[in-house]
């Protein structure tokens, strides 16, 4: 049954994140996918600390975190477009893209949970 609840999630998500992928962008910085990933980070945050304080049941727990949260974010789609924009000699925005990525989903799952207090 966990499977079931999983696969629900994952199914919404990425429904969800091919959705913001149609968003009519097209820049060498990949914004859509951080921004997916910040959001994401949030959402997970958010999710961890509301089943802190709440009883939130385990298959709840892998709808929203292992299939809605999984199947949203991207980070092989991340590492993608990091190793060409290394690839393509854009050292400054590769950087800067990991670095954003790195240091704004943690900072989104700390104010995620913090949302909750």
């Amino acid at each position: 049954m966990a499977f079931v609840f999983v696969a629900l999630g994952g199914a919404i998500g990425s429904v969800l994140r091919y959705a913001i992928s149609l968003i009519p962008y097209k820049q060498t910085f990949p914004l859509l996918t951080l921004l997916t990933n910040l959001v994401g980070a949030v959402l997970i945050g958010y999710i961890t600390g509301l089943a802190a304080k709440k009883n939130v049941s385990e298959h709840m727990m892998l709808f929203l975190k292992t299939g809605l949260c999984g199947g949203f974010t991207t980070f092989s789609t991340f590492s993608l477009e990091a190793y060409t924009l290394l690839q393509n000699q854009h050292y400054i925005l590769a950087g800067l893209y990991i670095l954003l990525s790195l240091l704004g989903c943690l900072a989104g799952i700390y104010c995620g949970m913090i949302w909750n207090r």
